[in-house]
């Protein structure tokens, strides 16, 4: 068969570890014998990134409002011990909260249900899509250790010399010191991220934080939600039979956990990067959820939930076989190709998107697996592939429905 031309670039953002070695077999095994494949490269590897100091980060984040459509990797967010590791000149933010404030909007992540791999909750029957707030809170903080006393204030110097002052802590002991913020755009843009794309998918939506505690920060979060649901979308879902529902995030856990899902649960940005963790694991495996950034001004980013992989990648390194799950990187690949395919009404495309996810959830179905989820299936004799014969597995279904 002749390769699917495409028309448009989209950005691909390569990444760091064992996730970056699944990368390359992905595309030479799954996509460039099929696919013409048209991307704008970043390499947003950690030592990439600290020869550019970070600008390739920001750089792939342009690309992508250029282009609509972006494909990641995962990557590192490094801490003291890898700054030390990779010898780098400062301790870098996160790129994926870098990215998610340049671009705005909200990340929607869903696990990828498999015949086979049963929810370790056994009440969830249908699959629960957590809506994540991409923008701000400790994703872009300011924070420093404090080693001496004083004391720390929160200050406010407004524009017109009005000045606010609060004391948060009296030191007398050493200690560490954060500041956070958000805003009400991105606050807004997230709530009707959230009702949109609830009533494109016909489920109610679930949101909790904590107002009770944090009366001004969180309490913004309840008002914004609430105005925007009651002036814009309140008729909408009663006209579906929707519903949307808030309470704390402790009661919202409690009754997520009752569920039997189907609904969309809305969480602040550190609340959706844990409980997205909670609900993939719960489904399967951590690399069985789909990611995916949509932003209000129509920019599309696809990745993988997970992180690197660090310690398969240290087996590979010693010449060691490892058996990593490369179904959610395979899926962000399917996810950016198809929204390619619909932005550019290139059926083809989209067609062989649907064609790859496929392939890869009845290669699972059919007993060939990674190591992780051979562990938990209720298949019999499941047979564990290495990381290169699971994808070579998933091409050879994805020859024949080709």
């Amino acid at each position: 068969m002749d390769k699917i031309q495409m028309q448009t670039p989209l950005v691909e953002m390569d990444g760091d570890e064992m996730t970056r070695i699944l990368w390359q077999i992905i595309k030479e095994e799954l996509l460039l014998p099929y696919i013409d494949l048209n991307t704008e490269y970043y390499d947003l590897g950690l030592a990439h990134r600290n020869e550019t100091d970070d600008q390739v980060t920001i750089d792939a984040a342009e690309a992508t409002k250029k282009y609509k459509v972006a494909v990641k990797c995962a990557t590192i967010t490094p801490n003291k011990a890898r700054m030390k590791e990779y010898s780098l000149k400062k301790m870098y933010k996160s790129p994926n909260g870098t990215i998610r404030a340049l671009l705005d909007g909200t990340v929607f992540r869903a696990p990828i249900v498999v015949k086979g791999i049963e929810p370790c909750v056994k009440n969830w029957k249908k699959p629960i899509t957590l809506a994540r707030h991409a923008y701000g809170d400790i994703y872009k903080n300011t924070e420093f250790y404090i080693d001496k006393p004083g004391e720390a204030k929160l200050v406010f110097t407004g524009d017109d010399g009005e000045e606010r002052i609060e004391t948060i802590q009296r030191f007398d002991k050493p200690g560490v010191l954060l500041g956070m913020h958000n805003l009400d755009a991105s606050i807004e843009s997230f709530a009707r991220s959230c009702f949109n794309y609830a009533l494109d998918i016909r489920q109610d939506v679930w949101f909790g934080c904590k107002d009770t505690i944090s009366k001004t920060y969180d309490g913004r979060f309840k008002e914004i939600f609430n105005r925007i649901y009651e002036e814009e979308f309140k008729e909408r879902f009663q006209a579906e039979n929707l519903t949307y529902f808030y309470s704390l995030i402790d009661d919202i856990v409690a009754r997520v956990m009752k569920a039997e899902g189907g609904f969309i649960w809305a969480c602040k940005n550190y609340d959706g990067d844990v409980m997205s963790d909670m609900v993939s694991s719960a489904f399967g495996s951590l690399a069985m959820m789909t990611s995916v950034l949509v932003s209000p001004h129509g920019y599309y980013e696809y990745e993988a939930a997970h992180g690197t992989v660090q310690r398969h990648y240290y087996r590979h390194l010693e010449g060691k076989e490892t058996s990593t799950n490369s179904v959610a990187t395979i899926f962000a690949w399917t996810g950016a190709l198809r929204k390619r395919g619909e932005l550019d009404e290139d059926q083809a495309l989209v067609e062989f998107a649907d064609k790859l996810e496929k392939a890869t959830t009845s290669t699972i179905e059919s007993g060939k697996m990674t190591k992780d989820l051979a562990l938990i299936t209720s298949l019999k004799n499941p047979k564990i592939l290495n990381s290169r014969d699971f994808i070579l597995a998933v091409k050879e279904k994805l020859e024949k429905l080709l």
